[in-house]
């Protein structure tokens, strides 16, 4: 058995939670990959992984020999590619997860002409409105818009996106435009909820009165809430509110006059961007390599 195959083998099936989809990216035969991470079982003298049929799930010791394995075969990942000096020359598998309104919109797009110049990376591009597990789901960075938790990973601050507060013009035909604070009162927002069932955020608005310049909220009647960024968009498309979004997420609808713009003078704090990586001594060079990317693909949308 070579052992860092049978490591490589494993990571996928853990990553993946499923031998089957595991054998299908190694291109491997399933029964390749169950005897692999059977023998490294063996070797190791415990189990890493409960196996049922619906599902696969790693074991206590599975978690803590994950962390291990991944970061050894990155180290392994980096040697490979410690002296290339050309963009070519770099390989190997990207996983990483990112907003969904950012990977369509800002990332692919730009996929082709980073993938141009690295031929030899594939990337596995995750992007949803949930707080990923980096760690655990096997991620090598993650791109997160808005405050960060203490979660113990290493944080790079990317700049921030400014905010806009958009409404439809179905929503104007039937509600008209607000032009002051206090015009709110008889408006409705898209209400946004993380989880479904807690209460939706008010509408932020930095609080010039008396020269205070802080940031203030105000709870309008939202008779939609959602839990997704692309049905936040679609509900104000519809006219059921108005929403702050980032504005770089809102440029197309506001060229083509699917959004208009209300009260500019009321923006909510911009979002900080940043990109999460575990805590490793080394970074994989392609990581490295793609995260500088990511971080000039932001500034230009800034």
């Amino acid at each position: 058995m070579n052992k860092l195959e049978a490591m490589q083998v494993f990571r996928r099936v853990a990553e993946l939670a499923s031998f089957t989809r595991a054998a299908e990216s190694l291109g491997l035969p399933k029964a390749s990959v169950s005897t692999s991470v059977q023998q490294l079982e063996s070797l190791l003298g415990t189990r890493l992984l409960h196996r049922t049929t619906r599902k696969v799930q790693l074991t206590q010791d599975g978690i803590a020999f994950y962390a291990r394995c991944r970061d050894l075969l990155s180290d392994v990942e980096e040697l490979e590619t410690l002296f290339a000096h050309t963009p070519g020359a770099l390989h190997g598998r990207l996983r990483v997860d990112m907003p969904t309104g950012v990977a369509k919109n800002l990332v692919i797009p730009q996929l082709p002409a980073f993938l141009e110049q690295h031929p030899g990376i594939e990337i596995e591009l995750s992007s949803t409105d949930r707080r990923v597990d980096l760690v655990q789901e096997g991620f090598d960075c993650v791109l997160r818009i808005g405050m960060l938790s203490d979660s113990g990973l290493i944080a790079r601050s990317l700049g921030e996106f400014d905010m806009v507060n958009c409404v439809s013009p179905a929503y104007v035909a039937r509600y008209g435009i607000p032009m002051h604070l206090d015009d709110l009162d008889a408006h409705m927002m898209v209400g946004y909820a993380t989880t479904l069932g807690t209460k939706p955020y008010p509408f932020e608005y930095l609080d010039t009165t008396a020269g205070s310049g802080v940031y203030a909220w105000r709870m309008l009647k939202a008779n939609v809430t959602v839990n997704n960024a692309e049905s936040y968009s679609n509900a104000c498309l519809a006219g059921l509110g108005i929403i702050q979004v980032p504005r770089v997420s809102a440029r197309e609808q506001l060229l083509d006059g699917s959004f208009i713009e209300v009260l500019p003078a009321l923006m909510a704090r911009p979002m900080p961007i940043s990109l999460l990586y575990p805590n490793r001594r080394h970074l994989p060079k392609r990581v490295q390599v793609f995260m500088d990317w990511l971080s000039e693909l932001m500034q230009t949308y800034r």
